[in-house]
Formats: structure tokens, sequence, C-alpha cells
């Protein structure tokens, strides 16, 4: 599925300086939709509680800011998914308030699969981040996106495990979609747009600024199943994306450690708080497994109205039983309860298309889950 250009108007919004999600949100609410203001007058958008800069600046874009916008989107794999767009993260679209649009680099359907979130410290201890690696690998061939913020420590050790094991990874950023931040993962992002997607609330040409960090942690936190927190001091801004996840509902983990540890310290505390606290990356899946079953159905269901004919529910499955690598999975798979990284080593294919091919064969209703991440064939 290919997502639809965004309109002028959608940009407008967006770059419109003093007009946050949260200013848009109370917009849309006042004028029937985020693009009500469109056919609004002036005096009911400033009953909705915008100033007249703000209606200059939404009637009249910024033409640089503009041009920016329609000239990075002009580049191949570069996307807007918008909030009424069937791509767009739909745990994240239930949490308040989230951002109008998202701007993307990379696979955008990638969004609506099951996550799990992987944060830490940026100046982890080494055995941090080969807790981070190796968690993020696991469950990565358990059948989980890894979603993290692409800084430096644990957040770049989880997006490389999960690669390393062949899994598909989403960072979310600080800063435009034209700039990776810190600048030595520019190799890293790279690699991540190949088998994952850079995701930012942030329009083109904007610099990281600490401010622009709070906002990137609550996408991590409301676009995943739960968040992981590896190692975290008690001032981190990890532990701001575990509260964040824990306010919008989700599963929030963390890895005990060391009492002499510092960075352990923060976990400690959000075990205290009610954290699960895990040792192995089996026990996140077991959690999870049944809330990734029931959005993979909730999946089926938001985006089976949005596909091409060739791809409906009715004319998938012959479609998929013709197919010599979907063959492959199924025979690999078996009918008895089957762990993914079993299935992966006997079909021979990646993590990455044992994954995605899983997912629309429950999608066809060819396969089951079951807890532990288990899968098996039903026909």
């Amino acid at each position: 599925m290919s997502p639809k250009q965004p309109s002028e108007a959608w940009l407008a919004l967006l770059i419109a300086p003093g007009i946050g999600s949260r200013r848009a949100h109370h917009l849309a609410e006042c004028l029937g939709g985020p693009l009500g203001w469109t056919t609004a007058c002036d005096q009911a958008l400033r009953d909705a509680g915008l100033t007249p800069a703000m209606i200059r600046h939404l009637r009249q874009p910024d033409p640089s800011a503009m041009a920016r916008c329609q000239a990075w989107l002009e580049a191949d794999n570069h996307h807007l998914i918008t909030l009424d767009d069937p791509l767009y993260p739909p745990l994240l679209k239930a949490v308040d308030e989230p951002p109008m649009g998202l701007f993307v680099v990379g696979d955008p359907g990638h969004m609506v699969r099951p996550q799990v979130a992987i944060v830490g410290s940026r100046n982890a201890s080494t055995g941090g981040l080969d807790h981070a690696r190796d968690f993020a690998a696991t469950l990565a061939q358990a059948g989980f996106v890894i979603t993290s913020g692409l800084a430096d420590g644990v957040d770049g050790h989880a997006h490389a495990g999960c690669l390393d094991a062949g899994g598909l990874t989403l960072a979310v950023m600080g800063t435009g979609p034209d700039r990776v931040y810190p600048a030595r993962h520019k190799s890293l992002a790279q690699r991540i747009t190949r088998h994952g997607a850079l995701i930012t609330q942030f329009v083109p040409g904007t610099e990281a600024k600490p401010g622009h960090f709070p906002a990137r942690n609550r996408i991590i936190s409301g676009m995943t199943l739960g968040t992981l927190v590896v190692e975290a001091g008690l001032r981190s801004g990890s532990l701001i994306t575990a509260r964040q996840a824990g306010e919008q509902g989700r599963e929030v983990f963390a890895i005990p450690g060391s009492v002499h540890n510092p960075l352990a310290r923060g976990c400690h505390r959000l075990i205290r708080d009610g954290a699960r606290l895990v040792e192995t990356a089996d026990e996140v899946v077991e959690a999870l497994a049944p809330l990734a079953e029931e959005l993979a159905g909730e999946i089926g269901k938001l985006l089976a109205p949005e596909l091409p004919p060739a791809l409906d529910k009715s004319a998938k499955t012959p479609h998929l039983l013709k197919d010599p690598d979907y063959q492959r999975l199924l025979d690999a798979l078996g009918f008895d309860p089957t762990p993914v990284d079993q299935v992966i080593q006997r079909s021979q294919l990646t993590a990455a298309e044992v994954s995605s091919m899983l997912l629309m064969l429950e999608l066809d209703g060819l396969v089951d889950t079951h807890p532990g991440g288990r899968y098996s064939r039903n026909r």
C-alpha cells in the first residue's frame, strides 16, 4: 500500500509556528476535523483560540518552509503519514493528542506492526549494551518490531542488535527527518531505512533541541505494546519514556542490576513502582504475545478496506498459497506450536521475511498464534 501524498493544507498546519499537537487537536474539535480550518472564517479560528499571527501563518504558509517540505517529500521513500492515514500507528492514535503528522524515511507500513520499545542510558555499561543487543535480537526473532530513539548507548545497540538478527526496527527522532542526531549514527540510520524506518513529528530542517526529546519519547511509548528499560539512572530520560508508557496504559519492563551500579537505580525504582522485572527476553514475549495477537486482528480490520482488490481477504489466500516462499514457511511451521527462531532456521528465510509473512498468514486465517510467540498452521 502506498501512502497518499499529503495536501498543502496538512503541511500548512504542521509548519505553522505556535500550533502544536494540543492546539491542533483543539482546532479539530472545534471545526469538525484537522482540516476544518480550511473552510472556516477567521472569526471561527479566533473563537477556537488562534491568534491573528497563527491565522496568518495558516492562510499564508512560510514559502521557504513549504518548499523545503515539498522538496523533501519528492525523494524516494520519504512520506508524511497524517492522522487520517490508515498507516498511522494505531496505538499512537489512541493516546491523548497524538502528533497530527509523522515524517517517515523508509517503509511506513512497519509502523502498524506489533512493536516493543527498548530504551536506556546513553552511557550504559558493557553489560547493559550486551543486554540491549541480546534482548532486541530475541524479540525481533519472535516477530516484534524494535522501536527506540537512535541515541547513543542502549538505543543504538538495540537498533543494531535487531538489524544484525535480521529484524525490523524503527527509530523515532527528536530532529527533522533530514537530520541524524547524533551524527555518528548516520550509517546506522541508513541501515534502519532499509530495514525499518526513521520517524519524527518535526518538519524537515528542524535541528536537535533538548525540548524535542520528551515529545520523541512520547511517540516511542505511544507506538509500542510495551517499553523495556535496560539501564537508567535516576534522572534518565528513559524513565520519562517508561512513565509515559504507564500513563498510556502500556506494559513497562525493567532489567534489574547490581545495587552498586548507579545505572541500575532507575530500573529498580521502576520495579518498585510496578514495572515487571524481567531477566530474559522470553518473559517479555510471553507478556506481550496476547496483545500482539489482538493488535494484529485490529490491523486486519483497519487495513482491509484500504487494500486493493488483488489483496483483499477473499483474494489473498490463493495468492499466498501459490507463492513458493509462503509454502516453504508453512512447511517449516507445521501443525504444532513452534517458536519463531525455529521457523526461521527451518525455512532459511530472514527474520524480517518471516515476521511479515506470518502477519499476512495470520490475517488470512492460515496460522494460529500461541503463548510465548509460537505459531502453528491450521490447514
